[in-house]
Parts: structure tokens; C-alpha cells; sequence
């Protein structure tokens, strides 16, 4: 296991969200389940416990931990897109398997989990040295959900409709 691996707190789910996120992204898998050498406050001995895996070559272990806490907007993954192809393919694959939609390009998994889909694009956009396309770029954004790479350099440009 890696030294600074990213601690996920599941109610029961942990090896279902893993399985769902090495599914959905490159580079993703589901490494280890661990089951509970013996009963603790949440569960029962031989339950899942801890998943180890990966999302996009990032370290992480899911923790069956039960209801105490809940995932929030204080932690994402920000998943970087190189084309509309693939924001679509990453927003669809969270959204429409039981996940919300959010603003500027965030949405939440089923399991409350934060993402954001992020268009390199986008980036490139709202840190241009030149402020004033910055600006519309960024503004353009926070009119959005899913990010639109063609609003948004319509936007950079200066072309962009009202």
C-alpha cells in the first residue's frame, strides 16, 4: 500500500463504489477487500471492511464505517478531460447511474461522492493571462452543470451569445 492513500467513508458500499469507479475510469481498479476480523460497532465479523483501490492510478481505501458520516463537497475528485467525448462519457457514466448534478461542472455519485468534471479546456480558459477572456470564460461556467467546451472557448474568444 501506498504511503498517503485517500480514506473514503462508506455506509456498506465501499466495494460497490470501488467496483463502479474501476468500471468508469482508466488506469482504476479494485486492488484488495478486507473483511472484518471480528464484529465492531457497524457490522459483523467477515463483512467487508476496508476496499483497497484505485481511481485514475490514485490510491484509495474505502472504509465500511456505517451511517456517522457522509461524504460532502469538502473533498472531490476533479477529473481532468481532454475533449467534450470524454467530459460527456465521465458526467453520464456518475449521473446516470444514480448521481445529481451540481453547477460548474460538479456532480455527486450515488454514494454522495463529489466529481468534478473538469475540460482541460476550462482550465486553460479561467487562468489566461489575458483577464477579460478569463473573465467570460469563467462566467460562462457558472451558468453551467455539465461543462460545455464550446460555450466556454466561444466565450474566451469573445464570441460567444448572450
Amino acid at each position: 500500500m501506498a504511503k498517503n492513500v485517500i480514506c473514503l467513508w462508506y455506509d456498506g458500499t465501499a466495494e460497490d463504489a470501488a467496483k463502479f469507479y474501476a468500471q468508469t475510469f482508466p488506469d482504476s481498479a479494485v486492488t484488495a477487500v478486507h473483511r472484518a476480523p471480528s464484529d465492531y460497532p457497524d457490522g459483523k465479523q467477515e463483512q467487508v471492511l476496508t476496499v483497497e483501490f484505485t481511481v485514475l492510478g490514485v490510491p484509495c481505501l474505502g472504509l465500511n464505517g456505517g451511517p456517522a458520516f457522509e461524504h460532502s463537497e469538502a473533498f472531490s475528485f476533479q477529473i481532468v478531460t481532454d475533449n467534450q467525448a470524454e467530459t460527456d462519457r465521465y458526467w453520464s457514466a456518475i449521473v446516470n447511474n444514480g448521481g445529481t448534478e451540481s453547477a460548474c461542472g460538479w456532480c455527486k455519485d450515488r454514494w454522495g461522492l463529489s466529481w468534478q468534471i473538469t475540460p482541460r479546456t476550462l482550465l486553460d480558459a479561467t487562468t489566461d493571462p489575458d483577464r477579460a477572456a478569463a473573465k467570460r470564460a469563467f462566467e460562462a461556467m457558472m451558468k453551467m452543470k455539465k461543462i460545455n467546451i464550446a460555450a466556454i472557448e466561444a466565450a474566451r474568444r469573445g464570441t460567444a451569445r448572450a
